[in-house]
């Protein structure tokens, strides 16, 4: 990912009103800007701050199955993601909280699954609407 602004880069941050930390390669909720209320899912690929002291999170997004170009099928999970090569730039303040994206292996394991875990066995290519891996057991 290239960073086209000088920035600082900054190792962590806290989500405001809380004491959670947010480091490089963690997952966020962030604000939907649609107006919805379902928050977007986003692993945080950078932290700086720029000219102006502003901080931002260079994120990458997760994609619901129906927002997909596909849509939802039957064999996905209810708390499935597809990790998407879609990329951007988002204020700090517009992050939520913190969430956790297991491989399905990993989420299939858990002894209790809470309302911020999710799992990503599919990555997604936004521009062509395609997956990788295109196919797996169900």
């Amino acid at each position: 990912m290239a960073i086209t602004t000088p920035m600082d880069i900054v190792s962590y941050i806290t989500i405001r009103g809380t004491n959670k930390v947010v480091r490089v390669g963690d997952c966020v909720l962030i604000r939907p800007s649609d107006g919805s209320d379902r928050a977007r899912v986003a692993r945080v690929e950078l932290i700086g701050r720029d000219d102006n002291n502003n901080v931002n999170v260079h994120v990458m997004w997760y994609y619901r199955p129906e927002e997909s170009f596909a849509g939802r099928r039957q064999f996905h999970g209810a708390r499935e993601l597809f990790l998407s090569d879609q990329y951007s730039v988002q204020s700090v303040d517009n992050i939520q909280g913190k969430c956790n994206v297991h491989s399905l292996k990993n989420y299939t394991e858990l002894r209790n699954v809470n309302a911020w875990d999710y799992f990503s066995r599919f990555c997604y290519n936004v521009s062509t609407g395609t997956y990788t891996p295109d196919q797996v057991a169900v």
